[in-house]
């Protein structure tokens, strides 16, 4: 055969691995609302940037009458292109072929991908839309799923990972992304579940929806297991854009500078949004929007844990993240979920060298035997063994109150802030001044003849004598008293002055979270 016909064949194979699964499944997928694999990878990488790899992989099953449905490119495409001009290598499942389900090629293919994302030092994409493990494959899909596993594991805290659920994503294939640093859902196309309604149904006798099980407002509000969630493939895809933007490619590079900023405009009035009352409620996102680069916030997890606001944003051009207590749910107060929510953001930016600015503003753990009973002893530790272990830039700012266990867990001193900043009128105290004066000088009020009168003059007492930020600054506990306005600039100053910080623990292989 001649090289004209050679390259007449190869013609022929790309046009047919291109197809999929055939145009009628592709239709189909249309139909449904969804982009197809290669629609959605075209639309997320620079135009013209990606190089396929593994095209022309198939199937080895030939059970079940699979030696008669062999489909190029075994339900998945795998490759590497840019975003923005930065390499990034990206697997999109194929719906349109055997329904997106993994097999052993499947499964190899994105390991293949995942081996040199690690070895030049680039991100990883994964678009999820599939059926789970390819059952007439056995333990081939069994072995190629944990070939999988391995990979990203290995891959955790090298280079970003980042998962998009645009379709199903069910049984083992939910572990997948699982372990990826960031999870995005498509809304009401999206869904994520170990047991389908079919096992439930049969197992519990109960009828659910696959959304009642695994949809984007259950991983998003309930399990925590969602990130972001966007309206459509489109959003889903613009998203990792911009998520990509506040990271760097790996673990020894650093994020993207945007040389071109604006200053909020409204930075000069940030004390008019949080008010005096300690025990008046505000929005904090409000007070983070005023201090960052545009006003710019892409917060994460926004609808799981509110009580904590996590999020990726620019301060003088460079990434930061900032972990802040959310006053107006729960009244700041931290718990279990919290810490979930906290502890991996905290060890996303710590992994790749992020700063992170901690806004204060909680009256501690939430009290309550739910809490108790929930693990809050361990569960709360994590936030404090994230901090403990991290060694990036920390930032601490307290606006209102910051006590006990709570102030801890947002980073101070003792678990290594590098500088701590207060607002006038801050408390930093082990307990609220209404509740220590009650108990330090429950006598004195008992034995008054006014006895509402003698308590809040013992807790004006308290404020004054330990909760001042003051009295923290005497102690040097808290660096430096400053005001509203200045937070910007004070925040800018001080990350750029620990730009160069270089901290070393002690060797270990590892150490042990709380759980």
């Amino acid at each position: 055969m001649g090289m004209e016909k050679q390259i007449q064949r190869l013609h022929e194979m790309r046009e047919k691995s291109l197809l999929g699964g055939g145009q009628e499944k592709i239709e189909a997928q249309h139909k449904a609302g969804k982009l197809t694999a290669r629609e959605r990878i075209d639309l997320l990488l620079d135009e013209g940037s990606f190089n396929e790899i593994g095209m022309f992989g198939k199937t080895q099953c030939v059970d079940f009458g699979m030696e008669k449905k062999k489909v190029l490119g075994d339900a998945v495409i795998t490759g590497y292109g840019t975003v923005d001009g930065r390499t990034v290598y990206i697997f999109a499942q194929d719906a349109t072929s055997f329904g997106g389900t993994m097999g052993f090629i499947h499964a190899k293919k994105i390991c293949d991908i995942i081996d040199m994302a690690i070895n030049t030092g680039a991100p990883v994409i994964g678009l999820f839309d599939g059926a789970g493990g390819r059952i007439q494959e056995g333990y081939g899909a069994m072995e190629g799923s944990s070939q999988w596993f391995y990979k990203t594991a290995i891959a955790s805290g090298v280079v970003p990972q980042i998962a998009a659920i645009m379709g199903t994503c069910i049984g083992v294939g939910t572990y997948c992304p699982a372990l990826m640093d960031f999870i995005l859902m498509v809304d009401k196309v999206g869904q994520m579940f170990i047991t389908g309604p079919r096992v439930i149904k049969a197992m519990l006798s109960k009828d659910v929806a696959p959304e009642e099980i695994g949809g984007s407002k259950v991983h998003s509000e309930v399990s925590g297991v969602s990130d972001l969630v966007t309206k459509d493939d489109e959003g889903c895809l613009f998203e990792i854009k911009r998520l990509l933007s506040f990271l760097p490619s790996n673990n020894k590079s650093q994020a993207p500078i945007k040389k071109d900023f604006q200053v909020p405009s409204d930075g000069e009035i940030i004390e008019e949004v949080v008010p005096e009352n300690p025990r008046q409620a505000y929005d904090v996102r409000e007070v983070i929007k005023r201090l960052v680069d545009e006003g710019d916030f892409l917060e994460i997890k926004s609808g799981f844990a509110r009580n904590i606001v996590t999020g990726f944003s620019r301060m003088g051009g460079r990434s930061v993240g900032i972990l802040a207590n959310q006053p107006s749910v729960l009244a700041g107060a931290l718990d279990i979920k919290a810490s979930r929510k906290g502890t991996k953001f905290i060890q996303i930016c710590d992994a790749f060298s992020i700063p992170i600015i901690s806004i204060h503003d909680n009256p501690a753990y939430l009290p309550g035997l739910e809490q108790e009973h929930g693990g809050i002893i361990s569960q709360g530790a994590k936030m404090l063994y994230a901090f403990s272990e991290a060694t990036v830039p920390k930032i601490g700012l307290i606006l209102r109150k910051s006590y006990g266990g709570g102030n801890a867990a947002m980073c101070n001193h003792g678990l290594r802030a590098d500088l701590m900043f207060a607002w006038p009128g801050a408390e930093i105290a082990v307990m609220g001044a209404e509740s220590a004066a009650e108990i330090l000088f429950k006598k004195e009020i008992e034995q008054a003849e006014d006895t509402e009168q003698k308590r809040l003059e013992k807790i004006r007492e308290y404020r004054l004598m330990f909760a001042s930020p003051y009295n923290a600054a005497s102690t040097l506990y808290v660096d430096e008293v400053i005001e509203p306005r200045e937070t910007r600039k004070r925040l800018v100053d001080a990350l750029n002055t620990l730009e160069s910080k270089q901290v070393n623990n002690p060797w270990r292989k590892h150490g042990i979270m709380p759980f």
